[in-house]
């Protein structure tokens, strides 16, 4: 009987030190949603069953951060718009959330400067200890045991969480845009050694994409390959949301393509036409305005 119990207690420990050694991770997709579609969702739970299938991270968490209006992307309907449809695509969900800080800045803001914000968001929220609500105790011993018991209390829990270590916040993607890496001007060299070195990608890949030949042919890709993270898409999957928008704009059905919620809302503020994907005709997209503009400087 002993045996068995001393075999089990093992057994415990051996998993509670498996699952204190993973690494804790929150994906941030970045991107237009314009509109969010089910294969946006998808991304997350095939990134989430990869990581956690390599044995060496956990994930904890999920953000959809819609990029602002500043991005002056041709046919970018309303942030408003775009950030209500995804949360209303993600009101069921235990772990994948949407958060507007991007949305909401006047300026267009590079997706280094969005990683970097929630990795110190994160940070910040675990490394300070929680401001418990004053004891209320009468005047005199007990008072100050409960007192000394808050501080102990806090000093252990900043311990624990020096131990356990911060998440780490990385990029979730689609294959498309990995290759955006090569677009002249698209991006900074050095926001692309901070997203990869700092932070790290997991990309899903689609059906036709050779992102491995991709990153063998960039040298900065190369060199931070060990954080790049492939992940197969074996259940073939081709919606889009520009797909998406064309068959809007041709009264077709989008059904089952998007969340009910999001269809519904769609048809309910007539988000999608030919004159909403006018907008924005003519003007240069926002990353690579401010990065010719640098280069020229």
């Amino acid at each position: 009987m002993r045996a068995k119990n001393w075999s089990e207690n093992q057994q415990l420990q051996t998993l509670s030190m498996e699952n204190s050694e993973k690494t804790e991770v929150v994906l941030l997709a970045c991107g237009s949603f314009n509109p969010i579609t089910n294969m946006h969702l998808r991304l997350f739970e095939l990134a989430k069953d990869y990581m956690n299938g390599t044995g060496k991270y956990k994930v904890i968490k999920g953000i959809i951060s819609p990029v602002g209006d500043a991005y002056k992307k041709k046919g970018l309907i309303s942030a408003c718009h775009r950030v209500i449809m995804a949360e209303l695509a993600t009101k069921n969900s235990k772990w994948i959330e949407v958060d507007t800080w991007e949305s909401l800045q006047k300026e267009w803001t590079e997706t280094a400067k969005v990683l970097r914000h929630h990795q110190e968001k994160l940070e910040a929220s675990i490394c300070d200890p929680q401001q418990n609500s004053p004891v209320l105790e009468k005047p005199g011993r007990k008072r100050k045991w409960a007192e000394q018991k808050q501080d102990f209390s806090e000093k252990k829990s900043l311990e624990q969480t020096k131990t356990k270590g911060v998440p780490k916040v990385k990029l979730l993607c689609g294959a498309d845009f990995l290759e955006s890496f090569g677009v002249p001007n698209l991006w900074k060299s050095e926001d692309i050694t901070k997203i990869l070195g700092d932070h790290g990608l997991i990309c899903i890949t689609r059906a036709g994409n050779d992102a491995q030949k991709f990153i063998y042919e960039s040298d900065v890709l190369w060199k931070h390959q060990n954080n790049i993270h492939l992940v197969n898409e074996w259940i073939t999957n081709d919606i889009s949301s520009t797909k998406i928008r064309r068959a809007l704009r041709r009264g077709q059905s989008i059904r089952y393509l998007v969340p009910d919620l999001v269809q519904e809302y769609i048809e309910k503020h007539n988000l999608y036409s030919s004159e909403s994907e006018e907008r924005n005709v003519g003007v240069v997209l926002a990353p690579l305005q401010r990065n010719t503009t640098e280069v020229k400087a």
